[in-house]
């Protein structure tokens, strides 16, 4: 396979310049909008917080907006990573495993059966519990039967518990109009309205969700090469995809109760970043959290500058799905990075 960066230098180096480009990004992000701010004006809400409209919004909205975005944008697309070197499928994402399905599934129920009695942090949890519960399940019905869990039979389970899940919130749509607006919230995919209390609930899970795919490298660069070849070379295959299934639910039904179902990212992120750096997953790991986090902060920038001139924002799912359907095409047609 041919990558861009080659030598330990080089990688460095560029992950460096990662960072830096997130920090550019995540500034842009706090001064542009449809209003906009000058970065004095920024500095002075923390500095000198004076109760204005302008210091209001940098630090209630623009700020908690960015830093969630930052953390799904990453989450997802190491999530990607991981579920890819488990199926060694180059198109695999959190929706395989029925996680967005899942945890949407569990919203909309949530508010069928309890109204609007609960607020959006509950709500939240709501999310996090179907995402976990539906992964556990596609996980457990991949795992019976002879032979334990395969690719195959994890694509296959993902997608018909997914497809039962997504049943299941069109029917309580269907049948309750009042539901589709209150689940639109999550349906489509949004960092806006956040607050730093919903940030910072979510966030120590998906630290460890980070750490632990840190930890679990080197055993995702033997599992690439097949079961027996793993198994070959000392590796407890189970516990690995066990502990990857995890993470995974850990990392994207985190994202999915913070900012609802924000697609592509976890197949986007990936395939750059291994067209950089190329399969090693102590590369390929950091590169994605930081060019994940600074993908997502930029698709919300372009979501709120689309309709600028008429006061309106576009939803950061919608953003990503367009952006992801033109990577998508040549990806599949070419396979130059799979």
């Amino acid at each position: 396979m041919n990558v861009i960066l080659s030598s330990r230098l080089q990688k460095t180096t560029v992950l460096i310049a990662g960072f830096v480009v997130l920090a550019v990004v995540m500034v842009a992000s706090i001064l542009f909008g449809i209003n906009q701010y000058s970065l004095t004006t920024a500095v002075e809400a923390y500095t000198q917080f004076s109760g204005s409209e302008e210091h209001l919004i940098i630090t209630t909205s623009r700020m908690p907006r960015t830093l969630t975005a930052v953390a799904v944008g990453s989450s997802l697309a190491v999530a990607g990573v991981l579920l890819q070197a488990l199926t060694r499928n180059p198109l695999a994402s959190p929706s395989l495993i029925g996680v967005n399905a899942g945890a949407a599934a569990a919203i909309v129920t949530t508010i069928v059966v309890f109204g609007s009695q609960f607020p959006v942090s509950q709500m939240m949890w709501a999310g996090f519990i179907g995402a976990g519960v539906t992964a556990l399940l596609v996980y457990g019905l991949a795992s019976a039967g002879r032979g334990g869990m395969t690719p195959i039979k994890l694509t296959l389970s993902g997608a018909a518990v997914a497809a039962f899940a997504s049943s299941v919130t069109s029917l309580f749509m269907l049948l309750q109009e009042k539901t589709m607006t209150e689940a639109f919230y999550w349906l489509v995919g949004s960092v806006e309205g956040r607050q730093l209390d919903h940030f910072f609930m979510i966030i120590p899970y998906l630290l460890v969700g980070w750490l632990g795919a840190m930890l679990l490298t080197g055993s995702l660069n033997l599992m690439v090469l097949g079961d027996d070849v793993a198994t070959g070379l000392g590796q407890k295959i189970i516990l690995v995809k066990a502990t990857a299934i995890l993470l995974v639910v850990l990392l994207a039904g985190g994202s999915v109760a913070l900012a609802g179902p924000i697609a592509f990212v976890g197949i986007i992120i990936p395939h750059l970043c291994r067209f950089l750096v190329g399969l090693d997953h102590r590369w390929l790991i950091p590169y994605s959290i930081v060019f994940g986090g600074a993908f997502l902060v930029c698709a919300d920038l372009l979501s709120r500058l689309v309709l600028m001139p008429m006061r309106l924002e576009v939803p950061v799912g919608v953003a990503t799905a367009m952006i992801g359907v033109a990577f998508i095409i040549p990806l599949v047609r070419r396979r130059a990075y799979a």
